[in-house]
């Protein structure tokens, strides 16, 4: 589940780039992204 949400987020990124949004719709989504990266590792972190 976490990970269609970054996919989708990550589409959403980089579509947002490509058309030349504004800066702060790109900062912003690029933030939402990186926090769900981070959620993402601390679910799927193993100890070695």
């Amino acid at each position: 589940m976490l990970n269609e949400e970054i996919c989708k987020l990550r589409d959403k990124l980089n579509e947002s780039i490509v058309t030349g949004k504004d800066y702060s719709i790109i900062y912003q989504l690029s933030i939402e992204l990186d926090e769900l990266i981070a959620e993402y590792y601390r679910r799927n972190k193993k100890v070695v």
